[in-house]
């Protein structure tokens, strides 16, 4: 019903908003991604909208692209997973994180979300895979391979950090074996 809302930002409490639409004040949730990307106060904003209509109220939820509204929706199509689950979801990892988790099936990244246990990880694990890149317009390019997965969760479970071993992840050749890219990857990070 309301798709796009576009005003002056008045209020910013996160995650709340209230923008003001020719004199019509929207009190709107975003995901901390969004919220982070606001303009100042008084300044011109444009958010995409779903809106939740419930027994005891309707909430207005917003967004700062077109494919966090669309991830948003597949988000609360899930059993168990509700609008403020799936803003969590939404604050603790952009768009194509989430795509690229879906892909390697690691749930480990997803229950470093506050709120989301592993038996809800694993839900969102088989239910958004083959959707989620489609639906966003990844690219086949941007998806890992099962050697890279394995790859990035042997230097994980090593003691790097996710960051760290996604680095060197660059630094190893495409169609490497895991022990080969293990190895490449383990020397570059002995240089940095």
């Amino acid at each position: 019903m309301i798709g796009r809302l576009y005003g002056t930002l008045l209020q910013k409490n996160p995650p709340q908003l209230l923008v003001d639409c020719h004199g019509v004040g929207y009190e709107v949730d975003v995901p901390m991604s969004t919220f982070y990307n606001l303009p100042a106060l008084g300044e011109t904003v444009t958010l995409f909208t779903h809106l939740t209509v419930r027994e005891d109220a309707h909430l207005l939820y917003g967004f700062g692209s077109l494919e966090e509204r669309s991830l948003f929706r597949q988000l609360i199509r899930i059993t168990g997973v509700g609008p403020r689950m799936a803003l969590a979801l939404l604050s603790g990892m952009s768009a194509s994180e989430m795509a690229q988790a879906v892909t390697l099936q690691e749930v480990g990244r997803l229950t470093r979300i506050p709120g989301v246990g592993k038996k809800t990880a694993e839900r969102l694990l088989l239910e958004l895979k083959g959707k989620l890149g489609a639906d966003l317009g990844i690219a086949g390019g941007a998806l890992q391979s099962d050697a890279t997965s394995d790859i990035l969760n042997a230097l994980i479970a090593l003691g790097y950090s996710e960051k760290e071993a996604l680095l060197a992840l660059k630094q190893v050749p495409a169609g490497s074996s895991v022990s080969d890219g293990i190895k490449q990857a383990l020397k570059a990070l002995s240089k940095g």
